[in-house]
């Protein structure tokens, strides 16, 4: 009887910690959403060192890559292709912009924060074309400080 009382226990003890555990987060790439054509749905996500980002092309010919210069420090780049489901499991803190290569001047942009927004400044100073540096604008206006 004691040792089905110490698994008992155990199975208890993990399903209460499963906060402990990494999310997985998803984000939907398409052609139109309620902030207009050509997004990322959700366009700003807060995640924890430790969780999954996944990329879904709901719409085709859309892809998510990395902006250069808008990835924390010992963060690696990623580049996905076109059509592909891209998941990400990032364990660097900071703040990742992303963004659709097809439709980047159309403003297919993304943020994804990790933990403390620790190179924000140097992400909002990345310059972008057209409709991608307003809604980056926007974005940035979500993110809380820490």
């Amino acid at each position: 009887m004691k040792p089905l009382l110490t698994l008992a226990t155990a199975a208890a003890l993990m399903l209460g910690a499963g906060g402990a555990w990494a999310a997985e987060h998803e984000i939907h790439m398409l052609n139109k959403g309620e902030k207009g054509n050509m997004v990322f749905v959700p366009d700003f996500v807060q995640a924890a060192p430790g969780d999954t980002i996944r990329f879904v092309p709901t719409d085709k010919t859309h892809n998510v890559e990395s902006i250069a210069k808008m990835i924390p420090e010992g963060a690696e780049p990623f580049k996905g292709k076109v059509n592909e489901e891209v998941t990400l499991a990032l364990t660097a803190e900071g703040v990742y912009g992303v963004k659709c290569m097809p439709h980047y001047a159309m403003g297919m942009v993304a943020v994804v924060v990790v933990g403390n927004p620790v190179n924000l400044e140097d992400a909002k100073a990345v310059k972008h074309p057209g409709m991608a540096r307003k809604r980056f604008e926007a974005i940035f206006a979500e993110i809380p400080a820490n």
